[in-house]
């Protein structure tokens, strides 16, 4: 699980959101309209968190970065070429350039227990 913390006005906002790790970033889909995307236009400084749990354990990565909005170019269709072969709902929901974006966040800082 991936969430994202994004901030306007000094008031934080965390969703969930499905990710993936490529090029020493994380990209993750939204859509036009959401508040993370709103914020991450008026700010880009970010902070995410990816963990996973066991019965008796967890394991995490928090890292702040910066954001970049991807919505179109050759980027834009290698990443949902990604997005396609890993997730059910891009396959089933496809969508074009324009139509929805990928956010990339490049890590500044890192902690993580577990998690390299």
């Amino acid at each position: 699980m991936c969430r994202i913390a994004t901030s306007r006005n000094n008031i934080p906002h965390v969703v969930p959101v499905s990710y993936i790790f490529d090029e020493g970033a994380f990209i993750f889909a939204t859509d036009y309209g959401t508040k993370k995307l709103e914020n991450i236009q008026n700010n880009n400084r970010v902070a995410l968190t990816v963990d996973v749990y066991g019965a008796t354990w967890n394991k995490a990565v928090c890292v702040q970065g910066t954001a970049e909005v991807i919505d179109d170019g050759g980027e834009f269709e290698r990443l949902y070429r990604i997005f396609d072969r890993k997730f059910e709902w891009a396959r089933s929901n496809p969508w074009h350039p324009g139509e929805a974006p990928f956010v990339r966040v490049t890590p500044k800082r890192k902690v993580s227990w577990g998690i390299k």
